[in-house]
């Protein structure tokens, strides 16, 4: 019997949603008022499922301080209180909530490895209350 094992966090984290391949124009037609290269910030959810067998001696997929300590080590601890751009980990890429929860999830799983057989099923970014993304399985 499979289990899934949901925590939540939250963190602070500033970014600019501007693409180096477009235009300022279109940079502002893309993205609105959240290309400002001032930038600007969220208190971001993050929600971060793992799967995996009830271990018969704990009781637990993965005890939660476990995966608490995986989570604050791999994205929190990078994220938090921090200018995404500037981060190497969306050089390539826009960060947006999208983005973030792809990379996060890329994070998250190679750092859950060592805790097999727990395995990372879904990561979900909260961005805003009306708006939430989810990155893993969606079933």
């Amino acid at each position: 019997m499979i289990v899934a094992l949901t925590r939540c966090y939250r963190f602070a984290a500033a970014h600019v949603l501007r693409s180096p391949e477009l235009s300022d124009a279109d940079n502002e037609r893309v993205y609105g008022k959240c290309a400002n290269p001032a930038g600007h910030g969220h208190d971001y959810g993050l929600e971060v499922t793992v799967t995996g067998p009830v271990d018969p001696g704990t009781g637990h997929v993965l005890p939660p301080d476990q995966l608490d300590a995986v989570v604050e080590g791999a994205v929190l601890d990078r994220f938090s209180h921090r200018m995404l751009n500037e981060d190497p980990l969306f050089e390539t890429v826009v960060p947006t909530a999208e983005n973030i929860a792809r990379v996060a999830h890329r994070e998250l799983e190679s750092a859950l490895v060592a805790h097999a057989p727990a395995r990372l099923a879904r990561v979900r970014v909260r961005e805003t209350r009306r708006n939430h993304f989810d990155y893993g399985e969606l079933a």
